[in-house]
Formats: C-alpha cells, structure tokens, sequence
C-alpha cells in the first residue's frame, strides 16, 4: 500500500472514531436516563432541506454537495462549485403545508472562494381558529409563515479541503404572534483520491444560534388585580397585561458524513453515501444513499441521474394505537419503508449554459409520501 493511500485510510479511520464517540455516548447515557429533548427546539422547519437531489440521498448528501444546494447541506462544499448556478424548489409537505427554497451562489477570486445567498420558506393561510368557547370555530382565520434568510462564504485552503460559514436570520410567525433569531451554519470538505476514484468526507454544524421568543397582540390579556387581604371584592375593569412565552432553541444538528465513487469512467459514475448525524431533539440518526449518474449522453448535451436511499427513524418505533386515529396495521419495527426516498434528475447542457430538474419522492410513514421538485439554471 502506498504512503498516499495509508494517509487516506488513516483520515478515514478517524472519521470514523469520530463519528462514533456521540453514538456511544449516547448509548452509555441511556443505560441511566433518556435525556434526548424531544419537543424543545423550535422553527423545525430548519431541517426541511433544500432541492430534490438532496432529499432523494436523504441524510447522506452532506460529503456530496457541490452545487447551490451546498448552501444549505454544508457550506464548505460551496467552494467546489465550477459555475454560477440559481436554483428554486418546493416541497408538498405533511397537511397541506408548503416548504419553498431559492439558492443562487457563484465562485470568485479564480474558483478560490465561493458566495451565495439562500431563502427557505414553511407556512400555510387560512385555518379556523378554534376555541373552547367556540369548538366549531370563531369565525376567524390564522397563518403561519416561517422564513429564514442566509449569507455564506467558503474558501478553498487547499486541492483537499475547504470550508464554509454561513449566517441566518430567521423569522417565526404563528398567528398574532412573532419571533426571530440568527444563526450559524459552519462546514468542512475533504476531498481526495483513492486510486481513480475520489472520495469525500464532510464535518457539518447547523442552527447553532439565539433562541425562539414570541411576542405579539394574541399574548395580550386582561387580568383583574387581586384585593388586598382581608378586603372586600369590589368590581373592576381588567388590567392590561402580557402573557410571556418562555425561550424555545433551534433544532442544532451535526453531520458526519462520507461519499465515495464505486464506479467511475468516462461519462459514468455511481456514488456510495454514508452519514451519522446527532441532532439535540431527538435519537442520533444515521443513512445511506446511492446516485448513478450518466453525463453528456452522446455528445447531445443531456444527463441523467438515478438516486436512492434509507434513513431510520427510530423515534418512531413505537405503537399509536387507535386513540389517534391512526391504523394498527401499520408496522412499528425499526426497519419500516418509512424514510426511503427515491427520485431522478435530467439536465441539459450546452456552452456555458447548463438547465435541471430533479425528483424526489420521500416515505414519511404514518404522514404519507411527499414530493419534492427543484429547478436550476448554471451559466
């Protein structure tokens, strides 16, 4: 074995021990006590992702990310973008809600460094209010618009690594009531060769930042001041006052992840992807993905890619039961078709001008399947 490959597999072993410190201390944790924080974080929305290329590798794309979409799965895969590139998508979410994500970015400085800029939107319009009073409705309406807004920068500090920051400002409105926040996302890409074939490695922090806390005119009540002791009630208007909502976190991940080619000639490729990831509010999770890709199909200028993949869930290894409407056919096992994803990609290419849609379907269980389609444009 070569000294080069030594070095290679010896970056790899660590990656690995890496990986594995938080999945055994998580193990270790719970022998004593689960302290996973299921429902502490807010603005959930965050984890939604961004392009159906990523959704249809799922929690394995991270090491991948070269194009705009690495605005969102790790900002040190920015750097490797060969071409200004926009891209647009939406997402047909869970109870007829609408996640949207607009990325544009390009390289500067020679190929260097690389800026973009992303917006990400979750929401819906239009429901009734309901109310113990009025259990069929008061007649009014509520919406929901969750936004965030990011800057990022990412620079080549060699031909093997790069890395990335970026900043968000998010913005959380629930009916009357509203918040905000910033963030950080910051990422790092490996990349080398193993023989002919590349391999990639990614460390990846996201949502790290200030917390949730609403304010707004639905926090705004009435309260009648308590007499003094020993007096007698008295009537009297109520006093103005405010409801305070305590502090909610954002849903902070890490992401160790790895892509590595098991065929690549000429115009064809098929990428092996791996990630562990260990977000704060739930179980550490971990998937695996594959993408084919055909390039340049003869000489016509057009590509096609087929993609998969499959993340556990095993939060969701639990018995609804029928209390929630929910049927007791369906399989509870830890293995279930419940976060397989599939989807495709066809692109056309000619001088400097590069077009790209992209499918992706995603199993989410007992929420049913979702669609997510993104267009691009690289010049």
């Amino acid at each position: 074995m070569t000294m080069k490959h030594s070095r290679v597999l010896g970056t790899l072993m660590g990656l690995a021990a890496l990986a594995a410190v938080p999945a055994a201390a998580q193990t270790t944790a719970q022998t004593t006590t689960d302290n996973t924080g299921y429902g502490t974080t807010a603005a959930e929305f965050l984890l939604l992702g961004a392009g159906a290329r990523g959704t249809a590798l799922g929690n394995g794309f991270a090491a991948l990310a070269n194009d705009v979409t690495a605005l969102y799965y790790n900002p040190g895969g920015l750097a490797m973008m060969s071409r200004p590139e926009a891209m647009v998508s939406t997402y047909s979410y869970v109870g007829n809600t609408k996640y949207s994500w607009l990325g544009f970015a390009m390289p500067v400085s020679g190929g260097s460094r690389a800026i973009g800029v992303q917006l990400g939107s979750f929401g819906f319009t239009g429901q009734p209010v309901y109310t113990l009073d009025n259990p069929e409705g008061d007649g009014t309406t509520y919406d929901v618009s969750e936004t965030f807004m990011a800057g990022t920068f990412s620079q080549n500090f060699s031909d093997r690594f790069s890395a990335g920051l970026s900043l968000k400002f998010i913005s959380d409105k629930l009916g009357t009531t509203a918040a905000s926040a910033f963030a950080l996302d910051f990422g790092t890409n490996f990349h080398a060769m193993i023989g002919d074939r590349p391999i990639r490695a990614a460390f990846v922090i996201e949502n790290l930042g200030s917390n949730l806390e609403h304010s707004g005119a639905a926090l705004e009540t009435l309260i009648q001041r308590q007499p003094p002791l020993g007096t007698v009630t008295i009537p009297q208007d109520g006093q103005a006052a405010r409801l305070r909502t305590s502090p909610w976190g954002l849903p902070v991940l890490f992401r160790v992840g790895v892509a590595f080619d098991l065929y690549s000639q000429s115009n064809n490729r098929l990428t092996l992807l791996g990630e562990f990831n260990q977000p704060v509010n739930t179980k550490p999770g971990a998937g695996v993905g594959l993408e084919y890709a055909m390039t340049n199909l003869g000489n016509t200028g057009f590509s096609l890619a087929a993609r998969g993949s499959y993340s556990p869930t095993p939060d969701n290894n639990v018995n609804p039961g029928t209390g929630a409407g929910f049927a007791t056919a369906q399989s509870t096992s830890s293995l279930t078709s419940q976060g397989l994803a599939v989807g495709g990609g066809l692109s056309y290419g000619k001088g400097n001008v590069k077009l790209g849609f992209d499918y992706a379907y995603k199993n989410m269980g007992l929420l049913g399947g979702t669609n997510f389609l993104s267009f691009s444009l690289g010049w």
